[in-house]
């Protein structure tokens, strides 16, 4: 039996929100369990029998009490982290209505694309940010 097979996997689908200034929502990990204080987009693993965009829609409104619409698809990464892999579907969404709130996370931001630079992301979320920068 080989180590990856061991490891677990979750799908998650992830959400680049953007408001109407062209700002990104992201949020900084609870300071407990893995990765904890990094910043990510938000987002949420799949639930069975619910497509990409519907766990997308759910997560945030769970974890941020906002609406949003989930719009074209930007990335798909598979990523493996010692204790985890990771298969990340990543979606560019709109800010619809609500305040974010960080419902299930430490602190929420709006920034630019030029700023994510100054926060810390988990590995697999650097090619999410290349993404946005090619796009």
């Amino acid at each position: 039996m080989n180590e990856i097979a061991t490891i677990p996997h979750k799908i998650i689908g992830v959400a680049v929100i953007w408001n109407d200034k062209k700002q990104i929502l992201i949020d900084r990990r609870l300071p407990k369990g893995t990765m904890a204080n990094l910043w990510e987009f938000p987002g949420g693993k799949i639930e069975p029998g619910e497509t990409i965009e519907e766990c997308i829609e759910r997560e945030i409104l769970e974890e941020l009490g906002i609406k949003i619409t989930v719009g074209k698809h930007l990335i798909t990464i598979d990523h493996t982290y010692p204790h985890l892999r990771v298969t990340l579907t990543v979606h560019h969404c709109h800010h619809l209505d609500g305040v974010p709130q960080a419902i299930e996370c430490a602190e929420i931001r709006w920034v630019s694309l030029d700023e994510l630079d100054d926060f810390d992301f988990p590995e697999a979320n650097v090619e999410i940010i290349a993404a946005l920068r090619n796009n």
